[in-house]
């Protein structure tokens, strides 16, 4: 959320809005779905869609991040969650990958939620700066993701 110098709270800023409402309408669309199968056809048609409109540097990153996830862990059902590719098991996001240039960030982001099973004493990362996805990258992204399963 943004604030002033002053420390005083103005609100969410124009990106977080755009992800609230982005969430808002994946709601409303997941919920006038018909069937299970139709659900994720469209869902994942949501997904690649939404990667084919990033930035060059953005979609490059995600396809290959989408490409390591569906291949690392065909159990995670891709999904949009607030605008962004995001990947869930029985409903609940696992994991999601944030571009940069949506939120005008310096980098983009592979997250993990709390369903992911990521603990490593009492305390563990759950988010991951991208500015570049190589074969090592990738490597490390598919260990994450099927630890995130258990």
């Amino acid at each position: 959320m943004s604030s002033t110098e002053s420390g005083k709270h103005e609100g969410f800023t124009a990106e977080e809005r755009a992800a609230m409402k982005d969430h808002a309408q994946e709601l409303k669309k997941a919920a006038r779905r018909g069937s299970r199968a139709d659900k994720a056809a469209e869902a994942l048609g949501d997904v690649l869609a939404k990667i084919a409109e990033m930035s060059d540097a953005d979609r490059v990153m995600a396809e290959r991040v989408h490409a390591v996830v569906t291949k690392s862990a065909p159990v995670l059902a891709s999904k949009l969650w607030y605008g962004m590719p995001a990947y869930a098991l029985d409903g609940k996001v696992v994991c999601f990958f944030q571009s940069a240039e949506k939120f005008k960030a310096r980098y983009a982001t592979l997250g993990f939620s709390d369903q992911a099973k990521l603990d490593d004493g009492t305390m563990w990362a759950s988010a991951f700066a991208l500015t570049e996805v190589t074969d090592a990258v990738e490597e490390r992204i598919e260990a994450l993701v099927k630890q995130a399963l258990g």
